[in-house]
């Protein structure tokens, strides 16, 4: 279980470095010690947390996970076709150019597999798009990561729960409580590096037209506003209108 940890994450590793040289193909890029130190360690914290968490909910429910945990991964399996069929794209050409129209789909298919049994464990990194022919989103998509991860967690609480609150007393013969606190922290602080990667340490993170603190700043003030404009009374926003 070690070795397969291990080898996970660095392959999560591999692919956020991956996904930068995609990404950021026209430029000569360079991970420094530091660089490469952050990213592991987000990692490592965030896939060990997601899948001690699914190992101790489907060890509590066993089969009564099977339906909640299909259910995940076909949501992720679709959620790049329903995009393309949303899109009204055609079908890219040229993948391969001996591979035939039913062979783009199957290669097509294989990749959006591949792409959900990634997210399942762990953010992929990069956001599958069929309707282009190198099948990546070469955009910094913020909403996208930031609704990866929100959803994560919510998952991660429920399932934390679950465990806490029906899951076998004699299970690792530990406090469930105490368990059920370090692998929410554990998840926590795999954002917090994350987030610390992509506002300070990000090889080219100057080419941002946003960063994180932009993102964060804009829905504070938009939730701020809101707040704002809910608190007057129908008197005082009729005031300001006539003043307008």
């Amino acid at each position: 279980m070690v070795f397969s940890l291990i080898s996970v994450t660095y392959g999560a590793t591999l692919c956020n470095m991956l996904a930068i040289q995609i990404k950021y193909d026209d430029y000569k890029i360079r991970l420094g010690p530091l660089e490469v130190l952050c990213i592991t360690i987000w990692r490592t914290l965030e896939i060990t947390s997601r899948l001690v968490i699914l190992v101790l909910f489907s060890a509590t429910l066993k089969l009564k996970a099977v339906p909640f945990l299909v259910l995940n991964f076909l949501i992720i399996l679709f959620e790049p076709w329903v995009k393309f069929w949303r899109s009204g794209a055609q079908m890219p050409n040229n993948i391969e150019k001996n591979f035939s129209r039913v062979g783009t789909l199957v290669v097509l298919i294989s990749v959006t597999i591949l792409y959900a049994g990634i997210n399942f464990s762990c953010w992929s990194a990069m956001q599958l798009k069929l309707a282009d022919r190198d099948l990546v989103d070469k955009g910094q998509n913020w909403g996208h990561m930031g609704l990866h991860y929100s959803v994560r967690l919510v998952e991660n609480v429920i399932m934390v729960l679950v465990f806490k609150f029906f899951g076998v007393k004699v299970l690792l013969n530990y406090c469930h409580s105490l368990i059920a606190v370090q692998l929410i922290i554990a998840y926590l602080i795999s954002i917090g590096f994350m987030l610390l990667f992509f506002q300070y340490l990000h090889p080219l993170r100057s080419l941002f037209t946003h960063n994180v603190v932009d993102y964060l700043h804009c829905i504070c003030c938009r939730h701020h506003r809101e707040r704002v404009e809910n608190s007057e009374s129908p008197c005082e926003a009729e005031t300001r209108q006539s003043i307008v």
